[in-house]
Formats: C-alpha cells, sequence, structure tokens
C-alpha cells in the first residue's frame, strides 16, 4: 500500500474514534442537559458585594406615607364662588413612597426630611413584610434628615460606618425602593457602581433645603430610592440616598447621598 494511502487511513481511523469517544461521553452525562450546578460553582458567585448586601437588606424598609395636600379650585362662574377673592380650597390624600434604614435595634430609622415632610401617616414595611405605625421623632428639613421611630422586636438594624476617607473609584451599593407601587414588594433593589467624586455641593434652592458637601455616586437612584442607604463593600452606611442630577427625571448615572457622618451629627440633634 501506498505510503499517501496509509496516511489518509490512519486519518480517517482516527476520526471515527474520536467520533465513538464523543457518543460516549454524551451518553454518559445525557446528551442536551445541562450539567449540574456544585457548591464550587455558587460559592464562586458570591464576592464581597453579595455579602455587603445580605448584611444591610434586612434593615432597609419602604416608606409609605399619606400627606393632606390643599388644592385650590376656582367657582363655577370663574371666580371663587365660595371664596370671593378666590378659589374654593380642598383637601385631597396624596399616597407617596420613600425608602429608611433602620440604624437602632430599638426601632430608629433614618430617611430623608422630604419622603415624610407633612405626613398624616407612615407606614414602615419590613424586607419580612412585617409592617409598622411609624412616628416622626425629629427632623431637619435644611438638611434633609428624618428620624423615625418604630415599635417590635427583633429589629434587624445596619451598621453606620464613615464617610471620612471615602476613595475615589471604589465601590458603592445603592439600595432602596424605587418604584414601589408599581412592583408591590418590600424587598428591595440593588445597584452597585463607584464613589464618583465627594464634597459636591449646590447652590441654594428655593425650598431652603442645603445640600452641601455631598457624595456622588454612578450606582442607579431613582424615584423611591431617597432616603435609602448607600454603602460600602463592607456592608456599612456611608451615605444617605437624596436625589438625582437628571434634565428628565430619570438615572444617567449622576447620584448624591448626604454622607453619614453629618448625618449621625444631625441624628444627635433631633
Amino acid at each position: 500500500m501506498k505510503p499517501r494511502a496509509i496516511l489518509w487511513l490512519l486519518i480517517v481511523v482516527i476520526i471515527i474514534n474520536a467520533g465513538i469517544t464523543m457518543v460516549l461521553i454524551n451518553q454518559k452525562q445525557g446528551f442536551g442537559r445541562p450539567a449540574a450546578i456544585n457548591k464550587t460553582d455558587i460559592a464562586t458567585r458570591s464576592n464581597a458585594i453579595t455579602a455587603a448586601v445580605e448584611a444591610v437588606e434586612p434593615a432597609v424598609v419602604s416608606v409609605n406615607v399619606i400627606k393632606t395636600e390643599v388644592i385650590r379650585r376656582g367657582g363655577p362662574f370663574g371666580f371663587g364662588f365660595f371664596d370671593f377673592f378666590g378659589s374654593i380650597p380642598m383637601q385631597r390624600q396624596v399616597q407617596s413612597i420613600g425608602t429608611g434604614v433602620i440604624y437602632d435595634p430599638q426601632g430608629f430609622i433614618i430617611t430623608n426630611a422630604h419622603v415624610v415632610n407633612g405626613a398624616t401617616d407612615i407606614k414602615v414595611v419590613l424586607p419580612d413584610k412585617r409592617e409598622f405605625d411609624a412616628l416622626i421623632v425629629g427632623i431637619d428639613n435644611t438638611h434633609d434628615i428624618a428620624k423615625l421611630k418604630i415599635e417590635g422586636a427583633r429589629l434587624p438594624h445596619a451598621k453606620l460606618g464613615t464617610s471620612k476617607n471615602l476613595i475615589i473609584g471604589e465601590w458603592s451599593i445603592a439600595l432602596g425602593n424605587p418604584y414601589g407601587f408599581l412592583m408591590n414588594d418590600s424587598k428591595p433593589s440593588v445597584s452597585v457602581g463607584v464613589i464618583s467624586a465627594v464634597n459636591r455641593s449646590f447652590a441654594p434652592r428655593d425650598d431652603r433645603r442645603s445640600y452641601r458637601n455631598m457624595i456622588q455616586t454612578d450606582a442607579a437612584i431613582n424615584p423611591g430610592n431617597s432616603g435609602g442607604p448607600l454603602t460600602n463593600i463592607n456592608g456599612e452606611v456611608i451615605g444617605i440616598n437624596t436625589f438625582i442630577f437628571s434634565e428628565n427625571g430619570g438615572n444617567i448615572g449622576i447620584g448624591f447621598a448626604i454622607p453619614i457622618d453629618r448625618v449621625k451629627s444631625i441624628l444627635a440633634q433631633i
């Protein structure tokens, strides 16, 4: 037999053996079925971020608020029918939602003042679905911080860290309840980013609130996140999510949080 013929014969034999081997392997593992996930695979998905979320999440609460707003409506002839010099005053109940974080096992909660300001009824919902009526213990409208209190047993709480030594570019984790009414879920959402800047200050606002030396992050902060915690990779609260910088109200990766060291100072005074 010619050498070339022998070479082609060897190639054919190798291909056939490879095909038989693959068939046997597929029969043994079950062709078309995914391999079972073992403990090692799950362990590799756990990291410092998931550990931080696990530590803080139980203490992140939905703050459901009922506010009474006074509106004025014109009379039937285009002037105040019941109010000769103005329009008819009317009241309506408005429901809104924000986020808070339990920072003390006695049931003290941090949130933004704008979340609860003017509230006639506040209900706090924990991730484990427990619900509590909350009272406003103190409020600082200028710096947009409020302290709430609930009464309950076995309340989880988050650890307050420090905002003094933040590093630009370090991980930041924002927890909150964006669009909570639509989702009807008491568990918070999580978004991850980095500390983009510190000491960001803004000009005085019409509502007289002062936002000075804020933490900037690109972790997504959306409506409903207000009052929720911004944490570091160690699961320590380093700020309170407050607002986003956006022309259309949507998140564009520029969110701001009140530094936790200032928050702790305000809590001690209210």
